[in-house]
């Protein structure tokens, strides 16, 4: 049996960015939940908060404490 490949941190960071910077999240787009993405990407929802502040980090989203996480935009 094969055994099944988890995406890191690093990769569903990559991948988000790639989404935002082709525009498929748009900015100021709400990005889909924590438990969402974590389901998605089959990883730990302590996963995908890694990948958020690697986004923020990047200049790519902002949170809104209780509203969720953004795509950064030319106005914000």
């Amino acid at each position: 049996m094969a055994a099944v490949r988890r995406m890191t941190y690093a990769q569903i960071a990559a991948d988000l960015a790639g989404r935002i910077t082709r525009g498929e999240y748009p900015p100021h787009t709400k990005l889909p939940s924590v438990r969402e993405l974590a389901e998605l990407y089959s990883v730990s929802p302590a996963t995908i908060d890694k990948v958020h502040v690697l986004l923020r980090t990047q200049g790519l989203t902002y949170g809104i404490p209780g509203g969720g996480v953004f795509v950064e935009g030319p106005e914000s």
